[in-house]
């Protein structure tokens, strides 16, 4: 019966939205309703148990950065974790843009993605231009909706950088929506809502970073500072902060740059974790919180399900 009413309601908002002026629009229609009762179209994956992560950062490195360790932890757990890159990066370069960037950059992600046993997307929207458009806003939803997420991440909407704002502001706006069968019908709304969670960051007007939770990430620090430094156009060659005089000019140069970019990144992690050792205390205890050396933090947004300290422990499954 759930079927046939979804079914219906798919085709009644179809043809609202598109006013079927044609009879080959009325048929795309049609095909779309048999799929839907044949299980043909979206068949939903099976529940194996898993949590279902699902990290939007504003261009291809932000995810890596700021949930590559806590990403991997997940992933090799055996949950499902993805990171999408909401703009393409083909600006973020001092010497090189557009298609070729934006192809590097899309390399370099999946290729540190992959390193850490998550799945990546990449959208095509230009580095920079990034808008909160109701076209986006839908974007978000069904990628949320796709994913069937657990937990949804991303910035908050006091960072420095446009595409950084406008992405928290897209996640926020889709921690409603996707809850909401009408909007979006084309993909089936979730029956509960995700967490959603804001990822670090050092701003402190009108608000500063306040973690609810900081995870410690010293068992893959070594996986995540070697999948970050795969991106060089980033972090070896500085992206647009970078210079010819300063690109490495042969293979000595550019292991030692290798070597700093990891280092940088290692006290980087190091930092996160002393200060915020209160927190690593609270839920590791105070001889294991102690002792942690890198971490990662997150702050729950009020917008999504509010999580008690409980059910944060079974969504970040590492404190025991």
């Amino acid at each position: 019966m759930n079927l046939f009413y979804n079914a219906g309601k798919e085709l009644y908002m179809r043809l609202w939205s598109l006013k079927c002026g044609t009879a080959i629009t009325c048929m795309a229609i049609v095909t779309l309703v048999v799929a839907s009762l044949t299980g043909t179209a979206g068949a939903a994956e099976p529940d194996d148990g898993k949590l279902r992560i699902i990290v939007f950062g504003a261009h291809p490195d932000d995810c890596e950065l700021k949930a590559g360790g806590v990403g991997a932890m997940w992933a090799k757990q055996g949950h499902h974790v993805k990171f999408v890159s909401v703009t393409n990066g083909d600006i973020g370069h001092w010497k090189m843009a557009g298609g070729p960037l934006a192809k590097r950059r899309t390399e370099e992600v999946t290729k540190a993605d992959e390193m850490l046993g998550i799945e990546t997307e990449v959208l095509d929207i230009h580095d920079g231009e990034l808008m909160p458009t109701l076209e986006n806003r839908r974007t978000i939803t069904r990628l949320i909706r796709d994913w069937k997420a657990d937990i949804v991440m991303s910035h908050r909407t006091n960072d420095y950088h446009p595409d950084h704002r406008y992405s928290g502001i897209l996640v926020q706006d889709a921690a409603f929506m996707v809850t909401v069968p009408f909007f979006c019908p084309d993909v089936p709304a979730l029956d509960r809502n995700p967490v959603f969670m804001y990822v670090s960051d050092g701003f402190q007007k009108p608000n500063p970073f306040k973690p609810d939770v900081v995870v410690g990430i010293d068992d893959v620090i070594e996986p995540k500072v070697e999948a970050l430094a795969v991106m060089e156009s980033q972090f070896l060659e500085r992206g647009v902060s970078g210079s010819e005089k300063r690109m490495p000019k042969n293979d000595a140069e550019h292991r030692e740059g290798q070597e700093r970019v990891k280092n940088n990144f290692r006290r980087r992690f190091q930092r996160t974790a002393d200060q915020h050792r209160d927190k690593l205390v609270e839920f590791y205890g105070s001889s294991r919180g102690g002792a942690v050396k890198y971490a990662e933090a997150f702050e729950i947004c009020e917008y999504g399900r509010r999580p008690s300290k409980d059910d944060l422990k079974k969504l970040f499954p590492f404190f025991e």
